[in-house]
């Protein structure tokens, strides 16, 4: 670790997403606590709605920014995107009805859609050795983290002296220090897309990429778990805490750290055990875990307020965020050996919005259940999703996995040079509207069957 923190531009990045993630943990509990104010027990549907509109930014914006996102240097984008998202946050703090959070919380997380997959492709330029990057995963899985550990702690001591609309004012600073810092440094200009065709053409690119890849589309099954388990956190945890088990406000941010402390705890030992291991060994246990945790719930639920529910829950919730990070901290790498230099801006902007797409699903499922049958049923039917997201991976991600890209329905690629020993990386499909090679019928490589 101590290594890739001497560079200074990593350094500099990694500190501006610290900053803006922690500010964006605090809007959490804030939103949380507002929605229960404006819709008492119904602040699960309220909550489940506006997470699916940030969902909806993010599946249907990312696409489209990577398309267009050579047209503007990196950093002018990044900083204005946090620009947008703290004047966004610093407006929460006055709105009087629920379809005004709903309003703001779009502009917020479409801002977000744009620069979070830009700052993931700009690391692999600024990091180029593997091990350096692999470790600066395990950062970045860590400064995720500090949304659900370090900003509820400091949410429950600003609760305990503010309300809570103070706190939407830390989210603002935090976007704030992040564009700051990001303008402090110089980045690396993306690599030139040699892609043609019309808008949406180049925006599915990173998709079409994405789901011809099989380790790649068992990622996305290993998202659908990971979604599962999350939105039952971020959607349940304050009716849990505060209507079914009776407990006051300070204790949400709480159970909500002890999700990022069990996710925290993992990405320090991440690194260590893909050197011996590998993606596929660590990943997929994981979403078997996380299944198993979802599924006791809906037990624990129906025995009512014990005396035991309080301890079990955080216990509960730690579990399923050391999980996470077993199959989130990996993932960059898998990204990285999928594509080409000139790819990885729309191969992150796919995996952005597909991995959003499964939240989008989640996140009302989470709520509108709750609402409507209960919390057991809401854990039973997410337990659902998990098992059906694990079961598809492990089909899905061959057990020798290769560094192939097996196209099933892109366009035939045309004949590259074989890649140097050592390259990792699969070839490039042709340009979109590119006609097959006359005579060619494309078939799969031989050696793979895809299981």
């Amino acid at each position: 670790m101590p290594t890739v923190l001497r560079h200074r531009t990593y350094r500099r990045l990694l500190t501006a997403q610290v900053v803006a993630l922690a500010g964006t943990g605090l809007a959490t509990v804030a939103l949380s606590l507002l929605a229960h104010d404006l819709a008492g027990a119904d602040a699960t549907a309220v909550l489940g709605t506006a997470l699916a509109l940030k969902m909806t930014a993010y599946v249907g914006i990312a696409p489209v920014i990577s398309a267009l996102a050579h047209r503007v240097p990196r950093r002018a984008l990044l900083v204005s995107m946090d620009l947008i998202r703290a004047a966004a946050a610093l407006t929460l703090p006055f709105v009087t009805q629920v379809g005004q959070i709903y309003a703001l919380i779009l502009l917020l997380q479409a801002a977000s859609a744009a620069f979070t997959p830009t700052f993931q492709a700009t690391l692999p330029d600024v990091l180029p050795d593997e091990r350096d990057y692999t470790r600066a995963l395990s950062l970045s899985r860590l400064a995720h983290d500090l949304e659900n550990v370090l900003s509820p702690a400091l949410a429950a001591a600003l609760l305990t002296w503010f309300t809570y609309d103070w706190l939407f004012a830390g989210t603002a600073l935090g976007f704030l220090a992040s564009g700051a810092l990001v303008l402090s440094v110089l980045l690396p200009g993306a690599e030139p897309a040699e892609r043609t065709g019309g808008l949406y053409a180049r925006a599915s690119f990173g998709t079409r990429l994405f789901l011809a890849t099989p380790r790649l589309r068992a990622l996305l099954a290993l998202d659908l778990v990971v979604a599962a388990g999350g939105a039952m956190v971020l959607v349940n945890t304050v009716v849990l805490v505060r209507d079914f088990l009776g407990r006051s406000a300070a204790d949400v941010p709480l159970a909500l750290g002890a999700y990022g402390a069990g996710s925290m705890i993992v990405a320090l030992l991440v690194p260590r055990a893909l050197d011996r291991i590998g993606e596929r060994s660590l990943m997929l246990p994981a979403a078997f875990v996380q299944t198993a945790v979802l599924a006791l719930l809906p037990l624990g639920l129906r025995r009512g307020g014990a005396s035991w529910s309080w301890p079990a829950l955080p216990a509960a919730w730690l579990i399923l965020g050391a999980a996470t990070s077993a199959v989130l901290t990996p993932a960059g790498r898998l990204l990285r050996r999928s594509g080409r230099p000139a790819d990885l801006p729309a191969l992150f902007a796919a995996r952005f919005s597909l991995t959003h797409a499964c939240w989008l699903i989640t996140y009302p499922l989470a709520g509108w259940t709750a609402a409507r049958a209960g919390l057991p049923a809401s854990a039973t039917v997410l337990t659902a999703v998990a098992l059906g997201g694990t079961v598809a991976a492990v089909r899905l991600w061959p057990r020798t996995d290769t560094d192939e890209r097996e196209d099933d329905d892109a366009e035939p690629a045309p004949v590259h040079q074989p890649p140097p020993d050592g390259d990792r990386r699969h070839t490039h499909p042709a340009p979109f509207g590119s006609p097959p090679p006359p005579g060619v019928t494309p078939r799969p490589p031989s050696g793979r069957n895809g299981a």
